[in-house]
């Protein structure tokens, strides 16, 4: 009968044993130095015999039940502490699709040849006001202002919020344009499509046409292939699954 293939995980558990193994027969053993207890002494205290403890603390005793360990802890006076560590892939963060809206906006722009910063701080005393990615648009002579919304549970404090970094952004539009004439603002809103973002954006149409009159199809090209900001703010989608912006479809 054929002999089955080891798992990837049978061969680092292997590994991770022997190497879990020589660490603790070193410290039996340093131990055991410090007490002055010979091999024999200490093996007849766990009912092993001197062979054996010298096995162990030479490190081979990856195979060894974990009852021995835990005895040659007690019988040293220093019990065995066991637990797992940390996650090696820890779970998703909770403001990935924040992220994900980050890392694409980032990207978008490396590939349009706008120069990007993250989080940038508009009241540095405030770390509340920060753009979550904004744009320097040369060609274009426009700063564009890009708002990221995993989920917003206060709509009209979302908007203000953006108003006023709108506003402290205009200071670094006057620094941009240097002796020529200053870089306008312009603002986008990238929601992650989520049913519950979708059905906020059904709930309140009028409101959302209001605040964002751009087209939505403008700002999608605009951030993915570069075009010229539209004036009035818009709104697009965010599929993190596809890795995109999508027009925000608006009811007539």
């Amino acid at each position: 009968m054929p002999r089955r293939r080891r798992t990837d995980a049978q061969v680092q558990a292997d590994r991770e044993s022997t190497r879990l193994a020589t660490t603790l027969g070193g410290e039996v053993r340093a131990t055991r130095r410090r007490r002055r207890v010979t091999q024999a002494v200490l093996g007849a205290r766990i009912g092993v015999g001197q062979g054996r403890t010298s096995e162990l603390e030479r490190g081979a005793g990856a195979s060894a039940p974990l009852d021995t360990w835990v005895a040659l802890g007690m019988a040293l006076g220093r019990p065995l502490a066991v637990g797992f560590s940390r996650d090696i892939v820890p779970d998703a963060p909770v403001d990935a699709g924040h992220l994900a809206g980050q890392e694409l906006l980032l990207r978008l722009a490396r590939a349009t040849g706008r120069r990007a910063l993250a989080e940038l701080p508009t009241r540095p005393s405030d770390p509340a006001r920060s753009i979550d990615v904004c744009l320097r648009d040369d060609r274009n002579r426009a700063i564009i202002v890009n708002e990221i919304w995993n989920r917003c549970d206060d709509v009209g404090a979302a908007y203000r919020a953006t108003n006023h970094k709108i506003a402290e952004a205009e200071r670094l539009a006057v620094l941009a344009g240097g002796d020529g004439p200053p870089y306008r603002v312009a603002t986008c809103w990238v929601m992650v499509d989520t049913a519950a973002n979708r059905h906020l954006v059904r709930t309140y149409p009028e409101l959302f046409a209001a605040r964002f009159e751009g087209s939505s199809r403008d700002w999608v090209r605009c951030l993915t292939d570069g075009g010229r900001p539209p004036i009035p703010p818009g709104l697009v989608w965010l599929d993190t699954r596809a890795g995109r912006l999508v027009p925000v479809r608006r009811r007539r």
